[in-house]
């Protein structure tokens, strides 16, 4: 096998657009998009191994894109001023490479994407020490304002489902970055702080089931979705909660002892049926991500050496892997519906790369 460190940064690199987006997975119709979640986590991880300059073309993509569709932001933060349904008056969660809004359904009205970017984008900024652009100020302020606006809104979640409900990983993103939003404007941001923190404070107040924090509000009563993997991003990245948090350390135990198939990868939920439910690649590397923030630096290299296992002869990460399916009379559906399990996916190579920076780190 190829190494897959830079292998990864290859793939990366090979499947940026000349407009800055990076497509979630070049060989899977529907992931030929570029989503501002997977985006703003590739960026991280291209500027943790030095290639800025791709990381800022993704961030001069997402400015571009989010200025493109201001209108509707705009329309969208008058409506929630008013207390109206949003209609079709919001942002979409991918764009086509070119920034445009694809012409299929879509499951589009997510917020933690535009959280996110805010998030990486304080990151190179603080690690690059560029200063603003106009375009990229202009697209901070508007969502800033975007998010400070709908934030307690139900909206679909990372996993583009249930949005009927608000999640905990949701509003972390938001929380995160409305307070890199704050850092970047400076004194323009000031008030950002402050809702921030009501972020935080719903959260702790309704977000906590038995001492973990829960995948969706209200708390559901089937225990099959009451954990999900990505809580982890509660505490790392977006620091709603310290890594060493008693309630981040409870949510792990259970993530651990629902989710991870011992030796094997990270599922993303009970109930999930999504190609059967298999082990998550992103997941794996994630969870491993927090393990280097609270020392553990053992469990980290094993989650690191599954995800590098995962690979196969060309280097190629999936999305996941179908060895343990939670749902497994569901997996032929799935491949009827779109094909194979998308590969390369983008992202899971972005996290496997930002895992192996933080174990050189820790």
């Amino acid at each position: 096998m190829t190494d897959l460190v830079q292998h990864s940064v290859r793939v990366i690199i090979a499947h940026q657009a000349p407009t800055g987006a990076y497509v979630a997975s070049p060989q899977f119709p529907v992931y030929r998009y570029s989503w501002f979640r997977d985006g703003a986590f590739i960026a991280y991880a291209m500027d943790l191994v030095g290639q800025h300059g791709s990381a800022r073309s993704f961030h001069d993509w997402a400015a571009r894109t989010i200025l493109r569709h201001a209108r509707k932001a705009e329309r969208a933060i008058e409506k929630a001023a008013r207390g109206e349904p949003l209609g079709q008056d919001y942002l979409h969660t991918r764009y086509t490479l070119n920034g445009e809004e694809g012409p299929e359904e879509w499951p589009n009205f997510q917020l933690d994407g535009f959280g996110t970017w805010l998030w990486a984008l304080n990151e190179h900024v603080q690690r690059t020490g560029m200063a603003l652009t106009p375009d990229w100020q202009a697209a901070v302020t508007l969502i800033a304002r975007y998010l400070s606006a709908l934030w307690d809104r139900p909206c679909y979640d990372l996993w583009e489902e249930h949005p009927q409900y608000q999640h905990p990983y949701t509003l972390a993103a938001i929380y995160a970055g409305l307070r890199a939003a704050g850092a970047l404007l400076g004194v323009h941001g000031r008030s950002l702080a402050g809702i921030a923190d009501q972020v935080r404070r719903f959260v702790l107040t309704h977000g906590v089931r038995e001492g973990h924090l829960v995948k969706q509000i209200p708390p559901p009563s089937d225990p099959a979705y009451q954990i999900d993997a990505s809580l982890v991003g509660v505490a790392t990245p977006y620091r709603l909660l310290s890594p060493d948090d008693p309630l981040i350390r409870a949510t792990v135990a259970r993530i651990e002892q629902e989710l991870h198939c011992p030796g094997g990868g990270v599922h993303r939920y009970r109930a999930d049926t999504y190609y059967g439910g298999g082990e998550w690649v992103l997941l794996t590397a994630w969870l491993g991500w927090y393990y280097t923030e609270v020392g553990e630096i053992g469990r980290a290299w094993e989650f690191l050496r599954w995800v590098e296992d995962q690979a196969d002869a060309e280097g190629h990460l999936p999305e996941q892997v179908s060895g343990h399916l939670l749902a497994p009379r569901r997996y032929s559906e799935w491949k009827a519906r779109w094909g194979p399990v998308a590969k390369p996916l983008l992202w899971s190579h972005a996290m496997y790369l930002i895992l192996r920076c933080a174990l050189r780190s820790a």
